[in-house]
């Protein structure tokens, strides 16, 4: 079966997640990806844990490396550079993450690998970009907090929240894949590289979506709602006589088919609900009839008729909730990953399905420097 781009050799110096990730998408549509990682320990998050699979292998360490080989290489040494020169030497894409100015000193930056690699697409992750903010250290849980996203996660009278993973570091790599893959699309046309950098503060402000442009655009600064949406209502858990039942009812027509459903009818009619900017502006009122009406039976009664009367209604899985439902809906989400040993490694599936030239899962994450290339 021929992968989309199975003719993609990428040197990758990036380490954590946002790079990683990055790659690991490109590798699982066929790219070969050489991860470059230090002497002794290797990328950081081989030592994240627990958990840890059957092997000892940090699970968080797989999330972001498998389809990769993985050679040693210090840096700080003439030989280790020497060997890095000629992984790059006619590489079709670089990626690194280090501070901005680090890979200018080892002699692996942009215009030095471009001079022997002319269409070289080169790929640098940085927390705050390469201007002023190029000192800052770009670590998740940072950029949430000074990006915005703390500020508006969380209840209105409690702490700042930050989401349950590392999200800025997963959209950064997104972002990342999406600008190395339009860099090669204009390779294609005209043979000339690029320079591609994403940062992980303008990744968050980007990916504030709806809250972002309400600040962009009317000077609107939002603050935390809890679970409650800024412009819909209802949109939020809310309680049942046993467990909690989420409502995401987007347009008129759903919420008068949810009224009917918790036989208040009436409540469509009410004309502080005619329509959703009337809900937004009386959700307090609303979230209090919702809630009385919802109590005489369990989440999980309501939701089978929520969900034939075409109501989005659901509710709140934990982890192997969300996987169990994934695999009863046929979507599959846990593949088997070949270990070299025979054995396999379970990992989530990537969730681009493509009819031609779909996802492959040739390889575990590497043990350190497990490529066989030389260990400089």
């Amino acid at each position: 079966m021929t992968a989309a781009l199975e003719d993609l050799r990428i040197v990758d110096f990036s380490r954590v997640l946002a790079g990683p990730f990055a790659t690991m998408v490109l590798a699982d549509l066929g790219a070969t990806v050489t991860k470059v990682e230090r002497p002794g320990t290797g990328d950081e998050t081989r030592a994240w844990g627990p958990p840890y699979d059957e092997t000892g292998q940090a699970t968080y360490f797989q999330a972001a490396n498998r389809n990769k080989d993985s050679v040693v290489l210090d840096l700080r040494s003439d030989e280790g550079r020497a060997e890095a020169r000629r992984l790059v030497s006619g590489a079709d894409v670089v990626v690194e993450n280090f501070r901005p100015g680090v890979m200018d000193r080892l002699g692996l930056g942009y215009d030095a690998v471009r001079a022997g690699s002319p269409g070289v697409v080169y790929c640098s992750l940085t927390g705050f970009g390469a201007g002023p903010g190029a000192a800052l250290p770009g670590y998740d849980l940072l950029i949430q907090a000074v990006g915005g996203l703390m500020s508006i996660t969380g209840e209105p009278e409690g702490e700042p929240q930050k989401a349950g993973v590392a999200l800025v570091d997963v959209l950064s790599g997104l972002f990342a894949a999406v600008g190395v893959l339009t860099a090669l699309r204009h390779r294609a046309r005209t043979g000339e590289g690029q320079r591609v950098e994403v940062d992980l503060l303008s990744s968050l402000l980007a990916a504030l979506a709806n809250q972002g442009s309400a600040y962009a655009a009317a000077g609107h600064v939002a603050g935390r709602m809890g679970n409650a949406h800024p412009s819909i209502a209802p949109y939020e858990p809310l309680p049942t006589a046993e467990g909690e039942l989420v409502l995401a009812v987007g347009n008129t027509r759903q919420f008068r088919s949810l009224a009917a459903v918790l036989g208040r009818p009436e409540l469509a009619d009410d004309p502080r609900f005619a329509d959703n900017d009337l809900r937004v502006s009386h959700r307090d009122e609303l979230r209090s009839l919702l809630v009385d009406a919802l109590a005489g039976r369990p989440a999980a009664a309501w939701i089978r008729e929520l969900e034939d009367a075409g109501v989005p209604a659901g509710r709140v899985n934990d982890i192997a909730g969300a996987f169990a439902l994934a695999e009863s809906l046929g979507l599959a989400p846990i593949v088997e990953v070949p270990r070299a040993d025979g054995t396999s490694v379970r990992s989530v599936r990537n969730p681009i399905r493509l009819s031609a030239t779909p996802a492959t899962y040739r390889s575990a994450p590497p043990e350190l420097g497990g490529a066989g290339a030389p260990v400089c």
